[in-house]
């Protein structure tokens, strides 16, 4: 199997249709034209709500393409954001990879380390941010090698007064008075558009670094029926960040449906959520657990959900029973499980139910639902053992996961190491079952998993079965050592209250939820669980302050 460019096969004829590349700007050019109207709404960093169109985003964003090339800004010029859902983070995202320069996406919640590393590991030019993220900023630039300029996301009369910003421009003065005309370059739809690291849980963070031709791809990907189903109808709150795999691929895809897009900007609470859905009829929402279990808070105080709300979809970590139950039981959302990585851009698989599953009684539908999802065309998706063999789809054999498709890595920014297997696969450093109806179910990272005399225990599942106690608000399992199993499963719990249930107690309530052999040998409660900037918890935090627990003989 060749792992190079593809060619012609001997006697083949090419195909006799345009060969048009597939760029990132037009996504916007089609909204601008074809949904002129269409708003992207936001509720900016200021306080106010700001409404825009795709018509005047399109004549803004040329205007800020000028305003990059006058800066000095070049085809590969690395120009990077910190930023939260704006319209003017959007901006960018076209403008920056419209003029073919390469729009990086810090994450804050990264430590002032990790964004120094990146930022200079990118040889970023530029840096735009938020007011927010003032001290950020200038805690991270100190002894910058390669930015030319830092630039507030905001105007003149919201600079910020910090005395190592005194150089910072303001986004509306840079762009003003530059020409809203711009013809958008055609190139090669392979040359880089987009680069996000990854959180960096284990050594430095890695810089992912996506194409044209694969974020266009993979926009395709999302409007599908059967994963986003995304279109013109719909009325779309990204809460998942655009500093997290470019907000999941939502700032391309709702361009190219045409849908309505409502940014949250910095306030992600419960609260805020709920008044910004009820006020702007949102429709379908997509974030990960814990923005979920905040909005479930809330939607219980208020006694109903935001009116227009019909559809939500859960990624970054595994949802509980608990959640998708409350959801779609109390008030009738319909819940989407979802799965991807960072370097997959993101989307791999989609909870959406094949038509046998819809008649089934909920209970019955439920294990099926708690599954990832069923694979996105577009991705190949396959689970081998240790030694590469292949294993059965038959949704009780884990093995590890491994995926391939035009919008998945091939390596890491200026990484001399080959990511990918012999034959061209890319190691998730999941493990996973797939069922005969093609539905993916992660069981644990690679390094997570518990192997308990030859047998391996899923701390997911086991961590979203203690979410279903009525006292457990919060929950994490680690492996510790047995001298006879080797390992044991260990539950670290957030109580909801003063009330903490015994290890007793919560086998009780388990051992209805998982098989007995599963059940822990121990637990323990904490303040709170670890997270990391990503919100997955932080086991290797958890297993330093463990690290004397072990199992009774």
């Amino acid at each position: 199997m060749t792992r190079g460019k593809l060619e012609f096969m001997p006697g083949a004829i090419p195909g006799l249709m345009m060969d048009r590349p597939l760029l990132v700007a037009p996504l916007l050019t089609y909204a601008a034209h074809f949904h002129s109207d269409t708003e992207i709404i936001t509720r900016s960093v200021e306080g106010p709500i700001h409404r825009a169109t795709y018509a005047s985003m399109l004549r803004r964003t040329q205007q800020l393409a000028n305003a990059l090339i006058a800066l000095g800004i070049k085809p590969g010029d690395r120009v990077a954001t910190l930023a939260w859902n704006t319209a003017r983070h959007m901006e960018l995202y076209f403008a920056v990879a419209g003029i073919g320069a390469i729009c990086h996406t810090i994450n804050p919640r990264l430590s002032t380390e990790q964004m120094r590393y990146i930022l200079e590991h990118a040889e970023d030019r530029v840096l735009f941010f938020d007011l927010t993220f003032a001290d950020a900023v200038a805690e991270t630039c100190k002894g910058s090698k390669s930015l030319l300029a830092r630039v507030v996301l905001t105007d003149a009369s919201h600079r910020p007064n910090h005395p190592e910003l005194s150089d910072v421009l303001t986004y509306e003065e840079m762009i003003a008075g530059h020409s809203e005309n711009y013809d958008w370059p055609e190139f090669d739809e392979n040359t880089a558009a987009s680069l996000c690291y990854t959180s960096g849980t284990t050594g430095h963070p890695k810089g992912v670094l996506y194409s044209h031709r694969s974020l266009v791809l993979h926009s395709f990907a999302c409007c599908m029926t059967a994963t986003m189903a995304l279109d013109v109808h719909d009325r779309v709150l990204p809460i998942v960040p655009m500093f997290h795999v470019n907000a999941w691929g939502l700032p391309y895809a709702c361009p190219m449906s045409g849908a309505t897009l409502i940014m949250p900007g910095r306030h992600l609470d419960g609260p805020n959520l709920f008044e910004l859905m009820d006020s702007e009829n949102v429709t379908c929402s997509q974030g990960v657990p814990t923005v979920w279990m905040a909005l479930l808070a809330t939607m219980r105080e208020r006694g109903r959900k935001p009116k227009a709300l019909k559809r939500i979809l859960i990624g970054g970590a595994a949802a509980s029973e608990m959640l998708i139950e409350a959801y779609e039981s109390e008030f009738g959302i319909q819940v989407n499980h979802a799965w991807g990585m960072t370097e997959m851009s993101p989307l791999g698989v989609v909870n959406t139910l094949k038509p046998k599953f819809l008649d089934r009684p909920r209970a019955a539908v439920m294990p099926q639902k708690l599954k990832q999802g069923r694979v996105v065309y577009g991705v190949d998706m396959r689970i081998v053992d240790a030694e590469g063999a292949l294993l059965p789809h038959n949704g009780q054999t884990p093995g590890h996961l491994q995926v391939r498709g035009p919008w998945i890595a091939k390596s890491y920014f200026k990484s001399d190491s080959d990511t990918l297997t012999a034959d061209g696969w890319f190691d998730t450093g999941d493990i996973a079952t797939i069922d005969a109806d093609g539905y993916m179910h992660i069981t644990d990272r690679a390094k997570d998993v518990i192997k308990s005399g030859g047998e391996w225990i899923s701390s997911v599942d086991l961590e979203n079965a203690a979410l279903g106690h009525p006292l457990i608000a919060h929950a994490a399992v680690i492996g510790i050592p047995h001298a006879k199993w080797l390992e044991r499963p260990y539950l670290i719990c957030v109580a909801k209250g003063a009330e903490k249930p015994s290890l007793e107690a919560m086998n009780t309530y388990l051992e209805t939820k998982v098989p007995k052999w599963w059940l822990p040998d121990g637990i323990a409660f904490v303040d709170a669980i670890p997270l990391g900037p990503t919100g997955k918890i932080q086991k290797t935090k958890l297993r330093e302050q463990f690290k004397h627990v072990t199992a009774e003989k």
